[in-house]
């Protein structure tokens, strides 16, 4: 009798601690623009500054928001943020900090700065984007490396307080190259990570095109970007071939300008919303920033993991529409988003989608979470 109590008290504690699954739309039309929040510049919580949340997802059975923070262990070693937003249909009311954990490396230290780097002493972070697992509520997150350094891109799962468990292994296509000839292009890496709704396979995307495939978007020209499908284990199940748009808009004579993927979020097996986001520097040394959310569909396309080069190559590119452009809401700044995720159903039934901004910890721009209701 004792053992069957003790059976079920411990099935009645794994369901409740079994993650809850976030309802993803089956089909998006549009998106309304429900309201905005900000945090402060460079505010200080729990003895770390707030700043560069560069990826964002809904951890629903917490009831809880995870941000992730680009810092490279320069301000703070390197962590990521948990918050409660309050909305509903109508406004988007707050945005509050709940709780801070540094990430760690597989020897259970943190994560080094660049100017503490050692070769051998573990790698300088560069973290982009972290999801919530589906299945257990544990932490995925990845890098982008640093081909000057020589360190290469990573997806790394760890538990809920930043602690290893293990790390996605990866194909060589994406070892980086000091000589830049071939692999993921400097800071252009892993930039996007997202689970399939059931929780067993998992995209990543490079935020822009690698060496090998070609140049980089310039203002006239678009480019061809890498999108793949992994297993939880590693293997790759399919890679694509993304359009990249041409830079929206002409830079200031020798300043810079550049276009990528700096989130995705996948709908179905094949159908994903991807986050396109381009920064253009004027002749002032100002920066304006244009995004878009697409809808994509691999269905059709080519699986063009084992192409080593895709300049020449012959294959078909996945499909994209056009859901969003920020320039149309409205907002007297756009800035810098870098991460997508649904939140809750509302109370119309629609889900909700959040949008984070990384303001590089410049007091020339903002940390803004953008609230959308989606339009099936």
């Amino acid at each position: 009798m004792k053992k069957t109590i003790a059976t079920l008290i411990s099935a009645l504690m794994l369901a409740a601690c079994a993650q809850l699954p976030v309802q993803r739309p089956d089909t998006i039309s549009s998106l309304r623009f429900i309201g905005e929040q900000r945090l402060p510049y460079r505010m200080q919580y729990q003895g770390t500054m707030v700043g560069g949340l560069s990826g964002i997802d809904y951890d629903a059975a917490s009831d809880e928001w995870v941000m992730i923070s680009d810092d490279r262990s320069q301000h703070n070693p390197a962590r990521y943020y948990r918050a409660r937003l309050a909305f509903d249909e109508h406004a988007f009311k707050s945005a509050q900090l709940t709780g801070v954990s540094l990430l760690l490396q597989p020897d259970g230290s943190v994560y080094p700065s660049k100017e503490d780097y050692k070769p051998g002493g573990g790698v300088v972070p560069d973290l982009e984007t972290m999801r919530v697992d589906p299945q257990d509520g544990s932490i995925w997150y990845a890098s982008e490396g640093d081909v000057k350094l020589g360190l290469d891109p990573f997806v790394r799962h760890a538990r809920r307080d930043g602690s290893f468990i293990a790390e996605l292994p990866l194909p060589p296509l994406f070892t980086v190259s000091k000589e830049r000839k071939y692999g993921p292009r400097d800071n252009q890496a892993f930039e996007g990570l997202s689970f399939a709704p059931d929780g067993r396979t998992l995209w990543v995307s490079l935020e822009g095109p690698m060496y090998q495939d070609g140049p980089a978007p310039d203002p006239t020209h678009g480019a061809v970007n890498r999108i793949t499908h992994f297993t939880r284990d590693g293997k790759v199940l399919g890679q694509y071939a993304y359009p990249l748009d041409a830079i929206p808009a002409t830079p200031g004579k020798g300043k810079e300008a550049d276009n990528g993927i700096s989130e995705m979020l996948a709908l179905s097996e094949t159908r994903m919303l991807t986050l396109e986001r381009s920064g253009v520097q004027a002749d002032d040394n100002s920066y304006k920033t244009y995004v878009r959310v697409y809808e994509i569909d691999t269905t059709g396309a080519t699986d063009i993991q084992h192409l080593p080069t895709l300049q020449g190559a012959v294959f078909t590119q996945v499909k994209k529409r056009l859901v969003l452009d920020l320039a149309s809401i409205g907002l007297p700044i756009v800035d810098n988003l870098e991460g997508i995720s649904f939140g809750p159903r509302l109370a119309n039934g629609h889900a909700s989608l959040v949008l984070i901004s990384d303001d590089n910890f410049s007091k020339t721009q903002v940390t803004q979470l953008l609230l959308f209701e989606v339009i099936p």
